[in-house]
């Protein structure tokens, strides 16, 4: 009986394709950066996509679709590409094209899909045909994620999204109706994350914002002593961040105050971490992935490559998939941070993987989206 009961949850998570997404930037709404499930050591090249431009926006995976933003330089009168991608065949299903560059990572959610540009617009698309549903405008450019929550009486779903307009911006995710907006004193660079009833980021102003959920006010305002470039990550109670002027921090949320700090070399940190149980990964303008304790923030291992660390690490099956503005994209082991196996593209790698069902996907500057997985005897 026991194993028919196992048997059956899987069988349902297979059908609703949970087990095999990765529908938001970071994978999840804490933006913690682990993908679960298995990931072979050996991985392969199974397609590359043709984006016609640099892609620096981060992939997300949803309904058995990859969902990427890029610059296309094909024309002279530089656009905004939004592409659906099929992710087993590498095959585009369709584009979407906005008036300028989409660099921000999108999300996935309930056959839709939502976004921003640098034309300071956030779209919503029917995630089947690309058609689409809203657009909200803000003052600026917007090159960070969306995130989402539920209202108060659970019966509608929000769509959470920042811009350089200095605003938090809080849209109903069927509508595009403005529920509430949240005002900074700078730039919003990066997604907002949410735990345990609150959002919180950093921006421009040197500050993390958390703020009530339910009500788009201000809970508390912490000094991160610089300002921040990427997004935070948040996991029970505390949040882990890197900034301009070269530490990363754990901040704890509701006592407001920095619980630890990592420094070492004087180069800055914009890649957004990953937090697994025991461990935090992140990477550095210094050319390195670096991974600490989490509970004191004593570094572990290092990893050097060639070029900055920009792009945000994601650990999967005790491996961490990174890329560097050398143009690889790392495998790296995580308990001894040595590589285990790497791919070189033509140009810098500023996005960040997704992983999701034993696949990664991941854009390079080269124009090129890239599937890695096992390929099939």
């Amino acid at each position: 009986m026991k194993r028919l009961a196992v048997f059956t949850i899987a069988l349902l998570i297979g059908i609703s394709g949970q087990a095999a997404d990765w529908p938001i930037f970071r994978g999840d709404r804490g933006l913690t950066g682990v993908a679960q499930g298995k990931l072979p050591s050996k991985i392969s090249l199974l397609w590359k996509f043709d984006a016609k431009g640099p892609v620096k926006a981060s992939a997300v995976i949803g309904g058995g679709m990859v969902f990427v933003g890029g610059d296309d330089n094909a024309k002279k009168d530089l656009k905004g590409k939004l592409y659906a991608i099929n992710l087993s065949t590498g095959k585009k299903a369709w584009e979407f094209t906005c008036n300028d560059p989409v660099e921000a990572p999108a999300m996935y959610l309930n056959g839709r899909v939502y976004f921003g540009g640098i034309d300071g617009f956030a779209y919503c698309l029917d995630a089947k045909t690309g058609k689409e549903q809203w657009k909200f405008e803000t003052g600026d450019q917007i090159i960070g994620g969306p995130n989402w929550t539920k209202s108060a009486d659970g019966k509608k779903t929000y769509v959470l999204i920042g811009s350089h307009d200095f605003f938090l911006y809080c849209l109903d995710a069927e509508t595009g109706k403005k529920i509430w907006e949240y005002e900074s004193e700078n730039y919003i660079n990066g997604s907002p994350a949410l735990t345990e009833g609150r959002t919180m980021f950093g921006g421009c102003d040197a500050m993390l914002h958390v703020i009530d959920i339910t009500k788009g006010k201000k809970d508390k305002m912490i000094n991160a002593n610089s300002y921040i470039i990427g997004s935070v990550a948040a996991d029970t109670g505390r949040v882990y961040v890197g900034h301009h002027d070269n530490e990363f921090l754990c901040i704890d949320i509701k006592a407001g105050k920095i619980v630890w700090n990592y420094k070492d070399r004087l180069f800055p940190y914009s890649s957004s971490p990953a937090v697994t149980k025991d461990r935090v990964l992140f990477g550095g303008q210094d050319k390195r992935l670096h991974c600490v304790r989490r509970d004191n923030g004593k570094q572990i291992w290092t990893f050097s490559t060639r070029g900055q660390v920009n792009s945000s690490p994601v650990v999967c099956d005790g491996k961490v998939l990174a890329g560097s503005d050398d143009g690889r994209l790392y495998m790296i082991s995580l308990t001894t941070g040595k590589r285990i196996w790497d791919f070189e593209t033509e140009d810098v790698i500023s996005a960040s993987p997704a992983v999701a069902d034993g696949k990664v996907v991941i854009g390079s500057e080269d124009g090129k989206v890239y599937c890695f997985g096992q390929k099939k005897k």
